[in-house]
């Protein structure tokens, strides 16, 4: 519907668009007015499109759509001075609007567009044509994309119906084998039900068999504790035959009984031959000694350290080590980093050892030095010194550790030292049996 409002012939200004502008048609007018916007000066536009004067035509197009869409509508002289601009773009489209002809090959949305623009005579016929237009091939291409989707559904559908089919016949395959899976299953029971009657009725038989054993080796035991009192009745009497034996063999009454002392002088004579024969050796360990006490004249680690000396003092792992049998067991990297610290470990090891070395020659105690295995960077050729067994901890298994299996290893009784700073060690010896000694104790005893 095209509304005149006073206009001369020819001219379209009068004309007003009763209807919404078709989308298509606006975005293509926003185009053309973004693309014609930078010919213009910034006295020439709107003041409120004066913002957008620095923009590129895109992000005009994006950020001042609806603001030059709007000032184009209402502002005329801004929709004269685009339409120029749009006239020296494209002057042949200009031309044949102005002469109402539109190209028949033109784009029905750009004509449109471009008559919106420049209002021509009938521009509004020509907005109004491209909007149905564009709905009629909105239409069609829905259409088409409805016929599509339709096609696509009826394929899935197709193919839906074909899997369920297959689906459904293997589910009945399935479900025949479980048929059959549960019929044997069945069977089984059934077999396992008769089993378990038979090892029920075992069962029974087997209980009345053990209570017939065990009745009858309840009588066994009756019959043992009365034959049990018939050999002591026996033995009393053997004993009171024997004694009387003996009293009659002291008063000498019976020539049996010189017999007798005879035999037994025999059998005397006939063992210290068989001794003598055997060379057995005499008896050289009583029955007493072989009683764990402490005898008079030897110290122990607790009477060394009831003495009044202090527990820095290095005298004491003197008196310690002069114990019988008197073993030191060395931390040997706590040593070390306690007094060397600033040494690579190998040297730290070489110097240890040989004082070490030199301890175990002047005091005759056996002396073990333990390292630490998980600082190793590969094995260490060593040759352990004179008197000194060196070790070294396994793979997983700490120095503190082996130290607690040395100490374990050792009989009660033994002097066992510990020479480590380490508060857990030392507990952990002390605990065993072993007597624990700071590690500066030794360092000073070594210097």
């Amino acid at each position: 519907m095209v509304e005149t409002a006073g206009g001369g012939p020819g001219d379209g200004t009068a004309e007003v668009l009763d209807r919404p502008l078709p989308d298509g048609v606006r975005r293509r007018v926003v185009r053309i007015v973004a693309e014609a916007f930078g010919g213009l000066t910034v006295t020439e536009l709107p003041a409120q499109l004066r913002q957008y004067a620095r923009f590129t035509p895109s992000r005009r197009a994006k950020f001042a759509g609806n603001a030059m869409a709007a000032a184009l509508e209402t502002e005329a002289l801004f929709r004269q001075r685009i339409g120029d601009r749009f006239r020296e773009a494209q002057p042949e489209l200009a031309g044949a609007l102005d002469a109402g002809s539109p190209p028949p090959a033109a784009d029905p949305l750009d004509v449109a567009a471009a008559a919106y623009v420049l209002r021509p005579a009938g521009w509004v016929k020509l907005v109004t044509a491209a909007g149905e237009e564009a709905q009629r091939a909105d239409a069609e291409r829905a259409d088409e994309e409805s016929r599509a989707e339709l096609e696509r559904l009826r394929a899935e559908l197709a193919l839906a119906r074909d899997h369920t089919r297959a689906e459904t016949e293997r589910l009945r395959a399935e479900l025949e084998a479980v048929r059959r899976e549960t019929d044997a299953l069945h069977r089984k029971l059934r077999s396992a039900l008769s089993d378990v009657k038979r090892g029920e009725a075992a069962l029974r038989k087997a209980r009345g068999e053990v209570d017939a054993v065990r009745a009858e080796a309840q009588a066994q035991v009756s019959a043992a504790e009365s034959e049990s009192r018939r050999l002591k009745a026996r033995l009393g009497e053997a004993e009171a035959g024997l004694e009387a034996a003996r009293r009659a063999a002291r008063e000498g009454r019976s020539v049996e009984d010189m017999r007798v002392r005879l035999l037994l002088d025999t059998l005397l004579d006939a063992t210290q031959g068989l001794r003598r024969e055997l060379a057995l050796p005499p008896v050289s360990v009583r029955p007493a000694e072989t009683v764990d006490a402490v005898e008079p004249g030897r110290m122990t680690p607790k009477d060394i350290a009831a003495r009044a000396l202090s527990e820095h003092d290095p005298a004491i792992l003197d008196q310690l080590l002069a114990l019988p049998q008197a073993h030191l067991v060395v931390d040997g990297y706590n040593v070390t980093k306690t007094g060397y610290p600033q040494m690579p470990l190998e040297k730290q090891r070489l110097r240890l050892l040989g004082q070490l070395s030199a301890l175990a020659a002047q005091t005759g105690a056996e002396v073990t030095c333990v390292f630490d295995g998980a600082e190793l960077a590969a094995p260490v050729l060593l040759a352990p010194p004179r008197g000194v067994r060196v070790l070294f901890s396994k793979p997983g298994v700490t120095a503190d550790e082996l130290i607690r299996q040395l100490v374990r290893a050792e009989p009660p009784g033994r002097p066992v030292i510990v020479a480590s700073t380490d508060r857990e060690v030392a507990d952990g010896v002390a605990k065993a049996g072993a007597r624990p000694v700071a590690s500066a104790v030794l360092l000073k005893r070594l210097s």
